[in-house]
C-alpha cells in the first residue's frame, strides 16, 4: 500500500515510522519546513519526504492519506484528494487500525491534558502498564512503534484529531466538555465544533464505558438526540473541599489534592472513574492522586517575588480556560493576554475580570478585540509584543498579595512557536526578577 503522511509534526512523523514499521511506502509532504530532528528521523530511517510544497503528482497517487490535525479541510491539495475520492483518515484512526491494547481517550474543551495525566499517574502508581501519548507528547503512532507495547493507551485527542476518524474506538471515552474553542476552523459553528467531539463516542458498543459531563449541555444535547449502547457514566462538577461520590458508590478524599479549583474536583473525578473501572480500590486511587502534579504551564506557579505570586497558565488558549484561571483566585490579578484569536467570545469572564482584575497587560500582535472589551470595565490596560517587558510591566501595577497571571485565552502562534514557548519565555522573564 502507497501511503503519503501529510504535515511532518509530530503526528506525521509518528505516522510515518508506524508506517514504516508496518512494512508500506510511505512518503512525507510538508508545505512548511521541517525541524531538523524531525527531518534526521526520516532519513535516518529511509522514508522519502519533501518539504516546503505538496507535489500533487506525488499524493494523488497514494492509496491511503493520513492528515495531520494541523492541516486544514478547506486548502487545494485536500480538496484534491477528495476528487480522487482517496481514502483520508487522522493519525488517531491510523494508530487505531494498528492497536491490540485497550484504549482510553480523553477530549474535551478544557481539562484533557490534567486528565489525561492524572489517569495515568493512578494506573502507572498502581503498577499497570500504561502509556499517555496522542495531543501530548508522544503521539499515538509513535508509541505503538516502542518495542514494549503497553497494555493500556491513555490518549488525549483533540477535534482536529477526531474530525477525520472513521472507525476510532476507545474502550473508554471521556467527553469533558464543550465549549466554544477553535471556532475559526469550524465556520464559527459551535454545533460543527460539538460534533467533532461525540466521535469519541460514535462507535462504541455495550463493552465499553462512555464517561461525560451530566452539566455540560451540549453533551446531554448529543447523548438525546442518539440510541447508545454502551455503559454511560455521568459526572458532575465537585467541590474540591469535600470527598468525592463515585458513581459506584465509593468516596474517595481529594482534599489533600494539589491541584486547585472546582474544574480539577471533575477531573479528578473523571480520572477515578476510569480507574475503579479498571479494577482499583477507593483506598489506591486517593494515595496515587495525592502525589500528584500538574502539567507544566497550567496554574503553574513559578515564584512569589516581593510577596507578588506569578503563575504561568500560558496552556490556556480558550476562553473556558481563563475562566477556570481567574476563578481559582482570591487575590487581586494583574492578567496578560492576548495572541491569535480563535473567535473569542469574552462575555463569560466579565463578571469575574470586573471582581478580580485592575491590570490587563495585551500581549499579541493584534489586540484590538481585548482593548474594545475590556476598555469599559478594566482601569488599566497596556500593550506589547515582548513577554520580557510584559513582566517588566506587571510588576508596575502589581502589589503585595496579589497575583501577575499569564492566562491568554488565545493561541500563540502570532508571536511565539506554540504555548510551551510562550510559557517558558514567561517564566525566564520571571526568573530574571529574582537577583
Amino acid at each position: 500500500m502507497k501511503i503519503v503522511v501529510l504535515g511532518a509534526g509530530e503526528s506525521g512523523i509518528g505516522a510515518a515510522l508506524l508506517a514504516k514499521q508496518n512494512k508500506e511506502d510511505v512518503f512525507v509532504s510538508e508545505y512548511g519546513t521541517i525541524k531538523s530532528l524531525f527531518k534526521s528521523e526520516l532519513e535516518s530511517n529511509g522514508i522519502d519526504f519533501e518539504e516546503s510544497k505538496h507535489t500533487e503528482s506525488k499524493i494523488v497517487t497514494a492509496d491511503l492519506i493520513i492528515k495531520s490535525p494541523g492541516i486544514p479541510e478547506g486548502i487545494p491539495i485536500i480538496q484534491k484528494i477528495r476528487n480522487h475520492k482517496i481514502e483520508l483518515i487522522s493519525e488517531i484512526e491510523y494508530a487505531y487500525r494498528h492497536c491490540n491494547s485497550k484504549i482510553i481517550a480523553i477530549t474535551g474543551s478544557n481539562g484533557k491534558t490534567t486528565t489525561t495525566l492524572l489517569i495515568n499517574h493512578i494506573l502507572k502508581t498502581n503498577k499497570l502498564n500504561v502509556e499517555a501519548c496522542g495531543n501530548i507528547g508522544n503521539s499515538f503512532s509513535r508509541a505503538l512503534t516502542e518495542s514494549k507495547l503497553s497494555d493500556y493507551y491513555i490518549v488525549e485527542v483533540s477535534s482536529f484529531q477526531l474530525d477525520d476518524c472513521i472507525d476510532f474506538k476507545p474502550d473508554i471515552a471521556l467527553l469533558l466538555n464543550i465549549t466554544p474553542d477553535h471556532l475559526d476552523r469550524y465556520n464559527e459553528s459551535i454545533h460543527k465544533y460539538a460534533q467533532s467531539k461525540y466521535k469519541i463516542a460514535a462507535n462504541q458498543n455495550s463493552e465499553d464505558v462512555f464517561i461525560y459531563n451530566e452539566d455540560d449541555f451540549l453533551t446531554i444535547e448529543f447523548l438525546n438526540s442518539i440510541e447508545l449502547t454502551q455503559m454511560l457514566i455521568p459526572v458532575k462538577s465537585n467541590d474540591i473541599k469535600r470527598p468525592l461520590l463515585m458513581s459506584n458508590g465509593d468516596s474517595i478524599d481529594i482534599r489533600k489534592l494539589k491541584l486547585k479549583g472546582e474544574h480539577n474536583a471533575f477531573n479528578a473525578a473523571c480520572a477515578s472513574e476510569v480507574a475503579l473501572k479498571l479494577g482499583l480500590t477507593a483506598e489506591q486511587i486517593e494515595i496515587a492522586m495525592m502525589s500528584f502534579s500538574n502539567v507544566d504551564h497550567r496554574l503553574e506557579k513559578v515564584a512569589r517575588i516581593n510577596q507578588v505570586l506569578f503563575v504561568n497558565d500560558s496552556k490556556a488558549t480558550n476562553v473556558d480556560s481563563v475562566l477556570y484561571a481567574l476563578d481559582a483566585f482570591d487575590e487581586k490579578i494583574v492578567w496578560i493576554a492576548g495572541g491569535k484569536d480563535k473567535g473569542n467570545d469574552y462575555s463569560d469572564l466579565m463578571s469575574l475580570v470586573e471582581e478580580k482584575v485592575h491590570t490587563l497587560i495585551c500581549l499579541g500582535v493584534d489586540n484590538q478585540k481585548l482593548l474594545d472589551v475590556f476598555t469599559p470595565v478594566i482601569k488599566n490596560i497596556e500593550e506589547t509584543q515582548d513577554v520580557f517587558e510584559a513582566v517588566e510591566i506587571a510588576c508596575k501595577y502589581a502589589k503585595e498579595d496579589e497575583v501577575v497571571l499569564l492566562s491568554p485565552a488565545c493561541a500563540s502562534f502570532d508571536l511565539f512557536d506554540n504555548y510551551e514557548h510562550r510559557g517558558e519565555l514567561f517564566k525566564k522573564a520571571v526568573f530574571s526578577l529574582i537577583k
